[in-house]
């Protein structure tokens, strides 16, 4: 193990303000590229496609969300990339991991893949761990697949990884069943076995949805420092803007499988560049608000993916469409590093 690896194992990571994305990293070799990726599954309506010619970058130790309605793609998004999707699945486009193509890797080499080079914690950790083995063993089982230890080294490093997540008496918790634990130590022994052989890359699919305010500013903390720590990067899958701000630097947004929009949280948040975002930002329920003020809301539903409009999927939602917008709308740079995907991409704010 490198002196590194030591060090992030034996050490809790400081709690800390979020670490501004280097610019100069900007101009190496991304640690993930997906162009043009497009998933097709197969369901009894007939085929769908929640994910439409996907394309984003994510550099090393960089941490971003990828936001929008439940249903719009996200989860699949994620999913692909780890090739864990159900049975009569399509992938096309290209999802390099440090410039190795993952859509036509073999399942083996994929396998070896998944848990030392990327790791997903799951939304719900209750139906994610194995209900008949403690808590310890699922992590060990993980460890001990990819070799990452062996014998007392492998408990050494389960009681550190649930110490180093915070879970008090680690040792004991080890020893537990998953219904043994409350949901916010599920969801940090989750965090704990995510990042057991320190993975490049975590996927992060709703950690915090089933938690309340504050465990999820806790859970936040955790996997904010795991990542400094760990220099993980991180693909943080989220409904919910207010968390965004707490672990993220960027923010890719997606509607009816379609990425809308990409840039900075301060970008992103200060001059959206597309209706569908200025709409989810319009609808976070604001603290100083007046406590009898209606809720903004997004009119409309989400478009079934058996029978999407033509052009713009937000067209028959959106207060800005023209008849322009029955065509594909263009992606529109309106600052350095900050596009959307809308003919009236510089009109939004």
């Amino acid at each position: 193990m490198s002196h590194a690896a030591c060090r992030a194992l034996y050490r809790f990571p400081a709690a800390g303000g979020c670490v501004r994305y280097n610019a100069r990293v900007a101009g190496e070799a991304p640690l993930l590229e997906v162009r043009d990726l497009t998933v097709s599954l197969a369901t009894e309506a007939g085929r769908i496609t929640p994910v439409r010619g996907a394309s984003l970058t994510v550099h090393e130790g960089e941490r971003l969300a990828l936001v929008g309605e439940s249903g719009c793609g996200k989860s699949t998004f994620a999913l692909s990339l780890l090739r864990l999707l159900p049975p009569g699945a399509r992938i096309t486009g290209s999802i390099k991991l440090r410039g190795r193509e993952l859509v036509t890797v073999g399942k083996e080499a994929m396998r070896d893949l998944r848990g030392r080079e990327l790791a997903m914690i799951f939304q719900d950790p209750m139906t994610a761990f194995n209900p008949v083995l403690k808590i310890g063993e699922q992590i060990a089982e993980a460890l001990d697949a990819h070799h990452y230890t062996n014998g007392r080294e492998t408990d050494r490093r389960v009681t550190k990884l649930l110490d180093t997540v915070g879970l008090p008496n680690p040792e004991a918790v080890a020893q537990q069943y998953p219904h043994q634990l409350s949901g916010g130590m599920r969801q940090r022994a989750m965090m704990a076995m995510a990042f057991a052989c320190d993975p490049k890359l975590i996927l992060a699919d709703e950690p915090t949805s089933a938690l309340d305010v504050t465990l999820q500013a806790q859970a936040l903390r955790v996997m904010r420092g795991l990542a400094q720590e760990f220099g993980s990067a991180v693909i943080l899958i989220t409904h919910d803007l207010s968390v965004v701000r707490q672990l993220c630097q960027r923010i890719v947004v997606m509607y009816a499988g379609l990425m809308v929009e990409d840039g900075t949280i301060d970008q992103v948040m200060s001059r959206p560049a597309h209706p569908y975002t200025k709409a989810l930002l319009g609808s976070v329920p604001q603290p100083d608000a007046p406590s009898k003020m209606r809720l903004p809301t997004i009119p409309g539903q989400p478009p079934n993916f058996l029978s999407l409009p033509t052009g713009c999927p937000f067209r028959p939602r959106c207060p800005l469409a023209v008849a322009e917008c029955e065509k594909e709308p263009p992606i529109i740079e309106t600052q350095p590093g900050h596009w959307g995907r809308c003919f009236r991409a510089r009109e939004v704010v």
